[in-house]
């Protein structure tokens, strides 16, 4: 994607959804913390389908702590990988009353020191909860970023590196979940929406696909 592309990429993602917020649902920072982290490997739908019981019961990390990993593993089993999700909140849980007095630190350092929280879900905090310009690279970013230009990379970090240089300061706070967004509903993994794509000028992806009934059209 060229570079005077990019501005003009972005006015359309915002012009179309001018405060994008992430999917996974929370009224804390620390819900949002236990969210993410609950959500690897698994859907936003699922997490929230079993924190929406949760969080009203242990909404805190002394009452995470509360359930005991027993408890705490009976309200999160319906997500995959759940007992090892349990292990690692129930540790995070821990730290953050013994090192933080229950409160979700700020730094990226303190934040992938807890267990289960990587550079992705250390981003997500940063970005949705704090409101720093953080790009978390998940699979649909990685897609995105690599098929229309925008920020090519073989690794999530390259991918991510590209972002914070190539995206205009004015939009870098929202760009994570403009990506997101748009990688989950309209780029698509197997066969992208093009004809339903409103930013598909400025992007490199081609051939272009077309509508299901125009390619029975052409037959």
């Amino acid at each position: 994607m060229k570079k005077e592309s990019i501005p003009p990429f972005f006015a359309t993602l915002k012009a179309a959804n001018p405060m994008p917020v992430t999917e996974l649902q929370y009224t804390s920072v620390f819900e949002l913390l236990a969210a993410v982290l609950l959500s690897a490997q698994a859907t936003d739908i699922s997490v929230n389908k079993a924190t929406r019981k949760l969080f009203p019961l242990a909404g805190t990390p002394q009452k995470i702590l509360g359930l005991g990993i027993d408890g705490l593993e009976q309200h999160i089993k319906t997500i995959g990988l759940y007992r090892s999700k349990a292990r690692h909140l129930m540790q995070a849980c821990r730290m953050l009353v013994e090192l933080h007095q229950g409160q979700v630190p700020r730094s990226r350092e303190a934040l992938e020191a807890l267990p289960g929280v990587g550079r992705k879900t250390a981003n997500v905090v940063l970005n949705s909860a704090f409101g720093e310009p953080t790009v978390a690279v998940d699979t649909h970013i990685f897609r995105v970023g690599n098929r229309t230009g925008l920020a090519p990379g073989k690794t999530p970090r390259d991918v991510e590196t590209q972002l914070m240089k190539r995206v205009p300061e004015e939009y870098l706070v929202d760009a994570h979940h403009w990506l997101i967004l748009h990688g989950r509903y309209v780029c698509v993994a197997r066969k992208p929406l093009c004809w339903q794509c409103a930013v598909a000028p400025w992007c490199d992806y081609r051939p272009k696909t077309v509508p299901p009934a125009a390619r029975k059209q052409a037959i």
